[in-house]
């Protein structure tokens, strides 16, 4: 499956991910790689003297798990030139480990920058299982057009090569 081109979208249309658990073993992982060994998210003891009474995902994870989320759709599969830019973004609730998220985007605008492509700005909101905003923010992708796409090979069969 194909992803859309930027003149496939409407300002206003609605996508929806599905849900993804985040786990002890993605908190964990998250802090090896990042190297952001935080007790707020790697230590229990430490935590639920904290603010939140236990363990918290790091935002960033979060973040990245949207972006994930989102690229499991195939949306921009094929057809994204870049991850343009975030604005705004607000961390709301924080994610527990076993807590569920899923996110909803809403086409806030499509500005075509160039022949060959155009920015695409999503009001971009995570949700937890209880349909609490998490996380938000706008993002822009930098999305091909289809005057941008390469020709298709002519019904004759001839190649370049031959014409």
């Amino acid at each position: 499956m194909r992803g859309r081109f930027f003149e496939e979208f409407q300002p206003g249309e609605v996508v929806e991910t599905a849900g993804r658990t985040v786990t002890d073993e993605d908190v964990m992982a998250f802090a090896r790689v990042s190297g952001d060994d935080t007790g707020l998210h790697t230590d229990e003891e430490f935590a639920r003297r904290g603010p939140f009474g236990r363990r918290i995902a790091h935002g960033a994870l979060v973040f990245s798990l949207a972006i994930g989320l989102t690229t499991r759709t195939k949306l921009v599969e094929g057809t994204i030139v870049a991850f343009n830019r975030v604005d705004n973004l607000r961390f709301t609730r924080p994610v527990f480990i076993g807590d569920t998220i899923r996110v909803t985007k809403r086409l806030l605008s499509a500005d075509a920058k160039t022949p060959e492509a155009g920015v695409l700005a999503f009001d971009t909101r995570v949700l937890n299982q209880h349909a609490e905003i998490v996380l938000a923010f706008v993002d822009r992708l930098l999305v091909k057009r289809l005057a941008a796409r390469p020709p298709v090979a002519a019904a004759s069969g001839c190649t370049l090569a031959e014409t």
